[in-house]
């Protein structure tokens, strides 16, 4: 079993294919079929599910009030910006 505080030694395959080993997958819940999400982050390769990115970000935004549009706030504070840059 892989200790989460521990390395795992992974290798790049041809065509650049990366093989998670089974008790990594494991321990991070990873099963076949999931869909994984990949980014950059400061020189690593970040690999996510894509529902526990969803499940962040439903939790980060879930203090926000009821009727509140992150898109109408957005663009308010665009055209605000907007009118600060023509009166200068």
């Amino acid at each position: 079993m892989v200790d989460s505080s521990r390395q795992t030694e992974v290798h790049l395959g041809r065509q650049g294919r990366l093989v998670i080993p089974a008790a990594l997958r494991r321990l991070l819940g990873f099963e076949e079929g999931d869909i994984l999400i990949a980014r950059p982050e400061e020189g690593r390769l970040i690999l996510e599910k894509q529902e526990t990115i969803k499940r962040r970000l439903k939790a980060r935004f879930s203090q926000l009030p009821k009727g509140t549009s992150l898109a109408e706030e957005l663009i308010a504070e665009r055209r605000e910006e907007a009118n600060r840059e023509m009166n200068e």
